[in-house]
């Protein structure tokens, strides 16, 4: 199957067969992020996605969900969204669902019913990167919308029965916005109700804007601490009911996972913990970089 540079995708998504129908990102222009930097955005063609799919075929018995790659395929126009989920029901009619990465101004470009017919075809379960409820913070990241944008077209996405999970960047507004941005976040967390909310740490690509204000002291990363009491305030502000809480990428240094109305007390419970236990020379330090924007504990000699 054709993958176009490195291949993205959540966690989450572990069990689910990629698909490429896009190449790059068509937005590229996250002050955080390099992932797509040198990858031109481009469509894959029908006859391409096509191939793929009969390779898949070959390749396993049974498919339960398809995730579409790479950086925000739900760019793409409905009708040719309509078109490449067919196709798959066509050559894997077991498939219960697709799935992909989708920015806020994806949804914008969609009509209400281009909503309800996409979630028809299986359509659902969106990976959506809104990183933060904050407009200060939205702006310095340069994600091209607003909290009220996102929560907009969040609800149009509901109110078609689509699915979506959203991406929270822990240390995404400095030390100086750290408070503002953990209760703005839980705040659209609560006013849009995703079926689960994902949150990382900070990961700087060297070389991107971002990069370069750390570098002139402009942006002031988050200690281990600092990140920690974060997520502790985020967390301690959802009241989302039935909503994931998934805090097991690798840059998360306490791991914690649960439905919030089952598992808020003892996530939060963890946290505390690991801020009593770590050792304060690890959690008064800027987390080491490793893959992935993993944090390294540094080695205490």
């Amino acid at each position: 199957m054709k993958y176009t540079g490195t291949t993205y995708r959540p966690p989450f998504e572990s069990k689910s067969l990629l698909l490429q129908v896009t190449a790059g990102c068509s937005h590229n222009k996250c002050r955080f992020c390099t992932m797509y930097r040198e990858i031109p955005f481009a469509v894959e063609s029908p006859e391409q996605i096509e191939q793929d799919l009969r390779e898949a075929r070959r390749l396993y018995r049974h498919v339960e969900r398809v995730f579409l790659v790479n950086g925000d395929p739900f760019v793409l126009p409905a009708e040719r969204l309509k078109e490449t989920a067919l196709q798959i029901r066509a050559h894997l009619p077991e498939v219960a669902s697709i799935g992909m990465y989708a920015a806020i101004g994806n949804i914008r470009h969609k009509t209400d019913a281009e909503l309800r017919e996409l979630r028809a075809l299986g359509i659902t379960g969106l990976n959506i990167g809104v990183e933060s409820g904050l407009d200060a913070v939205l702006a310095d990241l340069n994600k091209g919308f607003t909290a009220a944008e996102a929560e907009r077209e969040l609800s149009r996405l509901s109110a078609a029965g689509m699915d979506f999970s959203l991406n929270i960047i822990l240390g995404a507004g400095g030390r100086r916005l750290s408070r503002e941005h953990a209760r703005a976040s839980s705040e659209l967390v609560n006013r849009t109700r995703p079926g689960l909310v994902f949150v990382a740490s900070l990961h700087i690509d060297a070389g991107c804007e971002l990069d370069e204000d750390l570098e002139q002291g402009r942006f002031v990363e988050p200690t281990l601490r600092e990140l920690l009491e974060e997520e502790r305030d985020f967390l301690q502000g959802l009241d989302a009911g039935d909503t994931i809480f998934f805090g097991l990428h690798p840059s998360n240094a306490v791991p914690v996972y649960g439905v919030l109305s089952e598992r808020k007390s003892a996530m939060l419970a963890a946290l505390e913990r690991g801020l009593r236990e770590l050792p304060p020379a690890v959690l008064d330090a800027c987390p080491l970089r490793g893959l992935e924007g993993a944090p390294v504990i540094p080695v205490i000699s």
